[in-house]
């Protein structure tokens, strides 16, 4: 009688099954990991966008905030000469993406909103960040104001209103 060599097909069915079981566990955990990241680097964007609001503002007074977020960037690919309409503050990923209307970056769509107007330049500005694919690629929305407050909305769909948002607070996530 020979000896046979290798694992039985019950064995190998046994470890993959095995492998399944870790694999089912761990996947769901990666993706909202994943979420909790992208929604970190929302976060830190809108503040990047908030500072760079700020000196957009003291810089060019007489326009007052920036009305988008591509004057805040440069162009893609190019060297970055700082004008009103390019300030150089964030970085042309965050400032363009190709579309002058909205930018994304790392699962979310940051759009900005009409801030108000007095005596021809512009007070105040918004921005919004929301989840490219809601439940995928974030479950909240952030946004902020000329106060420089990141505020979140926990529905995924953030207003400019102070009763649709709450204060962002870092501990409480």
């Amino acid at each position: 009688m020979r000896k046979q060599k290798g694992f039985s097909l019950i064995e190998l069915l046994i470890v993959v099954a095995i492998i399944l079981i870790i694999a089912a566990i761990a996947i769901p955990n990666l993706l909202r990991a994943r979420m909790a990241a992208n929604e970190s680097s929302a976060v830190s964007s809108l503040r990047t966008i908030n500072t760079a609001q700020i000196t957009y503002n003291a810089t060019y007074p007489t326009i007052g905030f920036s009305p988008d977020i591509v004057s805040l960037g440069g162009a893609l690919g190019k060297a970055c000469v700082p004008t009103s309409t390019s300030a150089c503050l964030i970085d042309s990923v965050l400032a363009n993406d190709g579309n002058p209307a909205a930018s994304g970056k790392s699962g979310f769509l940051f759009t900005p909103g009409a801030g108000a107007v007095a005596a021809g330049r512009n007070a105040g500005y918004v921005v919004n960040a929301a989840p490219v694919i809601l439940n995928q690629t974030g479950v909240r929305a952030f946004c902020a104001e000329e106060d420089a407050v990141v505020r979140v909305d926990p529905a995924g769909k953030c207003g400019t209103t102070e009763a649709a948002v709450l204060t962002f607070n870092p501990l409480n996530q």
